[in-house]
């Protein structure tokens, strides 16, 4: 995910973004009246959104949104990189990638505050997949028992697995857990890999007590996301384990969801990194059969959502 992707769209859709939040629309509340052109000037603002982010789309963009874009369903991204388009883009970016999703614009759209409250929960034996260059590691409590072989470990975690489909990124995540002069009882281990498709296979099923992941669906795709997240699934544990996310998703304020979705296509491919920001990741969730989501907030207008998930009990 590229934090600066989002800060582009709201500079670059300021009249419409700032009417928008101003209206504070909740599909919960929103009303709207359907205006016979409606879909004509609809047409015209996804056509026009594909050259320009700017005016045409804010002056043009429905002031209401029909129900059934309201209600997100899947939407069909043409644009995902493969894995080792992946690989290649953030070996790239990796040595620079902490100006673009770090730093005062974090902070500013509730980034950091939701990663150190979301993470608090992790403990016992940790994998975070798409770790790229280990934003989250100052982020989790370590437990401080030097002698703590449990994996259950209330207070803190024990040990952390940490996976990337790029060795530049790896590269940068270890300089960072080295900078934390961890505990010698607290182990951390770095493997590249594909989270989409090879995580049971390297890790065995019911292997970890927490796993995380910050803004990687989005450059999946929505079949790789949906199949990263059966991959997580299968790997955390049946018995009190949990599944915490912070994911890029398309907002529950109508105006800016119908922006995301005039614009996320283009949007991926000109500076996002391959990052589809407009998925409805709540209903992938639920589509993952075991999965269930135990709590979930939405932050920044809805762009940014938290989840913590765990398996059904069966």
């Amino acid at each position: 995910m590229s934090l600066i992707l989002v800060v582009s769209v709201f500079a670059m859709a300021c009249p419409l973004l700032s009417a928008a939040l101003a209206l504070n629309f909740d599909k919960s509340t929103a009303t709207c009246t359907r205006t016979s052109s409606e879909n004509n000037r609809r047409s015209f603002v996804r056509d026009a959104a594909s050259i320009s982010f700017g005016a045409a789309t804010a002056a043009v963009l429905p002031a209401c949104a029909p129900s059934s874009l309201i209600s997100p369903s899947f939407t069909d991204a043409a644009y995902a990189i493969s894995a080792n388009e992946a690989s290649q883009s953030y070996d790239t970016y990796a040595a620079t990638y902490d100006e673009l999703d770090g730093g005062a614009a974090a902070s500013a759209l509730g980034i950091d505050a939701a990663r150190s409250a979301l993470l608090s929960k992790a403990k016992g034996r940790v994998l975070e997949i798409g770790v790229g260059t280990g934003l989250n590691v100052n982020k989790y409590k370590f437990s401080n028992k030097a002698s703590a072989t449990d994996s259950n470990d209330n207070e803190g975690v024990t040990s952390l697995t940490l996976v990337d489909i790029s060795d530049g990124m790896l590269d940068e995540a270890r300089a960072k857990i080295s900078a934390l002069n961890l505990p010698q009882h607290i182990q951390v281990e770095f493997l590249r890999a594909d989270a989409t498709s090879q995580l049971v296979q390297l890790f065995g099923k019911n292997s970890f007590d927490t796993v995380v992941d910050t803004f990687s669906l989005c450059v999946m795709g929505n079949e790789g996301a949906k199949n990263c997240l059966l991959q997580m699934r299968d790997v955390v544990k049946d018995q009190d384990g949990r599944i915490l996310l912070i994911e890029n998703t398309r907002s529950s304020n109508p105006l800016l969801g119908l922006y995301q979705d005039a614009t996320a296509d283009a949007a991926s491919q000109v500076g996002g990194k391959g990052c589809i920001y407009n998925q409805n990741v709540t209903g992938m969730i639920q589509w993952t059969p075991g999965l269930a989501i135990e709590a979930e907030d939405a932050f920044a207008a809805g762009l940014f959502r938290s989840y913590v998930c765990r398996k059904n009990k069966s």
